[in-house]
């Protein structure tokens, strides 16, 4: 018993040093007293004295060894200088660009969740939902004025094109300008602001928001802003705030789209005339396509590789990659024929120019920030990333789920409404998870980046997770609707969503790379506690820097190492049970021990990998994707829970948090399994395997009953259903193809009891439910229903009938005419030169 007793203590006490990252001193200490307890004839009964002797010397060199360590020279001579001479070759090396880029944003709780320690205060510090009074009302106001201005049918289909009327109305709104600040002119809102207006205008139409997303985007407002010299702030600003100048912003070529560093586009520094005086300049020669607002933009902004053969700026040859502002009446700016992205009526076009020569002081930010181009652009994609798609793609799924649940509830096969039937309820239950998750991913990091963050790669994270999950929403849909959902005309509320899915799935960078490139390759090293330290040391030239910088990185590293292991394997043993929990957690207390079991698991196999895999790390893209989709489902969890709590615990929506936490576990096991299956080094991946599953694949997806409970929740008009859909357009005028629903949901509710009577009369054969007969009067004349309940039924019935309608068409109206030449944005001419102007 004394033997168990002495194994249990140096157990729990080897894994208390481990988890809690125990000092050199620390470990040659408990060797020795665990050495010195063997010698004194604790746990070791049943040794054979050749045996005992042997674990005895084994345990004082041990500790002996450990303790020469903590002398900072022999540690620097034997451990330090042989791990830095090894790994100086191996490791990843870091490009100028890709510094510039890791270097652009932020880190935040995306570092959290790597350490494998996430402290919960910084999570539940991030604001919720807060807009001001001015903020709320202009969503409520000219953002509600402008859903139902917008017809989305005649952009897609007559006109293909946006009408200059909602031109007009988002010009004069100062939608155009909700990024630019109000001391330039503009409405100065927050990021939440900004990502709910663009989220409710594209619930009723993926091209109209399109047109006010752009500006609000990554382009040349925000670069302006940012960057910009005080002569482009004064000049522009206020004219791209008003609507006076529409811009667009050309990065991506024929043959450099996600690898934009590789851009053949070029600005060579020259002199060259320009309105009569000789002036230091650029001489431009571009080819962009899917240039969104191209084909009505007056003002572009461009990115090109800058060379300077004469070293006229003092800078070398290569000057870098860099941003100009060139007016599109410029001469030599040619702006090409329109793309038609899958058939989308956004404007979107090509734009290329030879040898166009434009002053220097085009430069965005003056010459001074030539070469610093793909720096802005990264800082700036930080925090844009964040916003316009995630918003879009979380307003597609509550969009989608509010009509496809009322949908459900109208329609009947079978005498039972098709969201009954368990086939319909499976996707129906996808579409419940995705719309609160996405919405709660997409509020937590819009507060992140309104506080002043810039998440790198929460950004590409939630970009292509909330992009493929509107995807996916949008297929079941259409699978629930069925020829419901596949004919389109006016009263169609899904095919414009599904016209743009692959759009969203392209743009800001397609998410094949996002995922595998992106969110874990690059952010493993912005996110990890000491890679990137490390990566710098190695690659420093200096070795007197470098070594004591790398050294200090490899101590942290090697103990964070240790304690991941330890610390996976503890809190899988022990399923969670004494994992971390923020106070005050209540009913989701389980949900938050289990993120931060699996935060453990993801720090130990995210650590390995890189460090096991180094500078092979890139071309490895199905093992650096799973850790993103593994990534991806800690935040979405994370984000979940505090969505939870920021929404003052509801009771009604705790079980739509269990099954969405679940889900979220089941998902991120499966990414870790797959991971540790095909790990490229076979034993590393066993080894890994027990740490992280010890009972083997042990979490389930939540069950069909969970699903069944909070589709039916759904189902039913309320606050659970107004929570799940919120701040998208909505309205329950029967004029309207999707207040038709709502109109109509709330009749069938309130007829159930009559619909029921009728039904079974039906069933028994006493009235007969043919077109060549009045089945609703006939219920009344034979008293199965009441006179009240037949006009009621009968309303029903016709309500009914429209929403199951399909459009149909002449020939001749399918055959699009060319509309009247529509009218150009207004906007006031600049002049040749209009920083000059100024």
């Amino acid at each position: 018993m004394a033997e168990l007793i002495f194994a249990l203590l140096s157990l729990a006490a080897l894994f208390a040093l481990a988890m809690n990252r125990a000092p050199l001193w620390a470990w040659a200490l408990a060797v020795a007293i665990f050495t010195l307890s063997l010698q004194m004839g604790l746990g070791s009964g049943h040794l054979h004295a050749p045996l005992f002797n042997f674990w005895a010397l084994l345990g004082w060199l041990v500790a002996g060894g450990l303790f020469a360590l903590t002398f900072p020279r022999l540690k620097r001579d034997y451990v330090v200088m042989p791990a830095y001479r090894a790994l100086k070759g191996a490791m990843p090396t870091i490009s100028e660009t890709e510094r510039e880029a890791l270097e652009a944003g932020t880190v935040g709780w995306d570092a959290e969740l790597f350490s494998g320690t996430p402290d919960w205060t910084r999570l539940r510090k991030v604001n919720p939902i807060t807009l001001t009074a001015e903020e709320r009302a202009f969503l409520d106001g000219p953002t509600e004025e402008l859903c139902r201005r917008i017809n989305d049918w005649r952009i897609r289909h007559e006109l293909h094109d946006v009408p200059e009327d909602i031109w007009r109305f988002v010009r004069d709104q100062g939608f155009l300008g909700m990024l630019i600040s109000k001391e330039h002119g503009g409405l100065g809102f927050s990021a939440q602001a900004q990502s709910l207006v663009l989220g409710k205008i594209s619930s009723r139409s993926p091209d109209g928001v399109t047109i006010v997303m752009v500006p609000n985007s990554l382009g040349p407002g925000e670069l302006i802003e940012k960057y910009g010299t005080e002569a482009q702030k004064a000049y522009y600003l206020p004219r791209l705030a008003r609507g006076d100048e529409i811009p667009c912003f050309a990065l991506t070529g024929p043959f450099s789209g996600s690898d934009a560093a590789s851009m053949r586009d070029i600005g060579v520094v020259t002199k060259g005339w320009h309105e009569g005086t000789e002036t230091l300049g650029l001489k431009l020669t571009w080819d962009k396509r899917y240039i969104t607002l191209a084909p009505n933009a007056t003002l572009l902004g461009l990115a090109f590789r800058l060379f300077d053969p004469d070293n006229l700026l003092g800078r070398g040859e290569d000057v870098g990659i860099t941003l100009a502002l060139i007016p599109t009446d410029h001469p030599g700016v040619e702006i090409g024929r329109r793309h038609l992205p899958a058939g989308a009526a956004f404007p979107n076009g090509p734009t290329s120019g030879k040898d166009v020569f434009v002053p220097i002081d085009w430069i965005i930010g003056g010459k001074e920030r030539a070469g610093q181009g793909w720096r802005m652009l990264m800082s700036c994609l930080a925090a844009g990333r964040s916003i316009s798609l995630p918003a879009t793609s979380a307003a597609a799924a509550k969009s989608l789920l509010r009509t496809t649940s009322a949908y459900a509830r109208i329609r009947k096969q079978f005498n039972l409404p098709i969201g009954y039937m368990e086939g319909v309820e499976e996707p129906l239950a996808r579409m419940v998870e995705n719309a609160y998750g996405l919405e709660a991913a997409r509020a937590v990091t819009a507060s992140m980046v309104s506080a002043g963050e810039k998440p790198a790669v929460i950004s590409a994270l939630l970009k292509y997770v909330s992009t493929d999950r509107m995807r996916q929403s949008v297929n079941d849909a259409l699978d629930i609707h069925g020829g419901r959902g596949i004919c389109d005309g006016p009263s169609n509320y899904i095919q414009g969503a599904y016209q743009m899915v692959p759009v969203g799935i392209t743009v800001e960078g397609a998410n094949i790379l996002t995922r595998t490139l992106i969110t874990f390759a690059q952010g493993a090293l912005r996110s990890h506690p000491y890679l990137f330290t490390e990566i710098e040391a190695l690659q420093d030239p200096d070795q007197d820097l470098g070594v004591p910088a790398f050294e200090r990185a490899f101590d942290g590293h090697v103990a964070f190492t240790v304690s991941n292991i330890f610390g996976a394997l503890f809190h899988n043993l022990t399923l969670g049970a004494f994992a971390g929990a923020p106070p005050n957690a209540g009913s989701t207390r389980r949900w938050w021990k289990q993120l931060a079991r699996a935060s453990r698991s993801f720090a130990l196999v995210a650590d390995a990998t890189v460090a096991l895999l180094g500078g092979g790390l890139k071309m490895r893209q199905k093992i650096t994707g799973r850790m993103a989709d593994a990534l991806a489902e800690l935040y979405l969890l994370s984000c979940i829970l505090k969505r939870y709590e920021d929404d003052g615990c509801p009771r009604a929506d705790l079980k739509l948090v269990d099954y969405c936490a679940e889900n979220c576990l089941y998902r991120f096991d499966q990414a870790l399994a797959g991971t540790l299956d095909n790990f490229p080094i076979r034993s590393a991946g066993v080894v890994m395997r027990p740490l992280v599953f010890p009972f083997g694949f042990a979490r389930n997806p939540a069950s069909d009953s969970d699903g069944k409970t909070i589709v039916r929740a759904a189902l039913q008009p309320g606050e659970f259903r107004d929570r799940l859909t919120r701040d998208v357009f909505n309205t329950d005028d029967p004029s309207d193809r999707v207040g038709l629903l709502e109109h109509t949901l709330l009749k069938v509710i309130a007829a159930e009891e009559a619909d029921k009577k009728l039904e079974r009369a039906i069933r028994k054969g006493d009235v007969h439910r043919f077109y060549n007969n009045d089945w609703i009067a006939e219920a009344e004349t034979k008293g199965v229903i009441s006179e009240d309940e037949a006009r009621t039924l009968a309303e029903i019935r016709d309500l009914t009938a429209r929403v199951v309608a399909v459009d149909h068409f002449d020939a001749a109206e399918l055959s699009r005419q060319q509309p009247a030449q529509r009218e150009a944005p207004a906007s006031f001419a600049p002049p040749k030169d209009p920083i000059a102007a100024e």
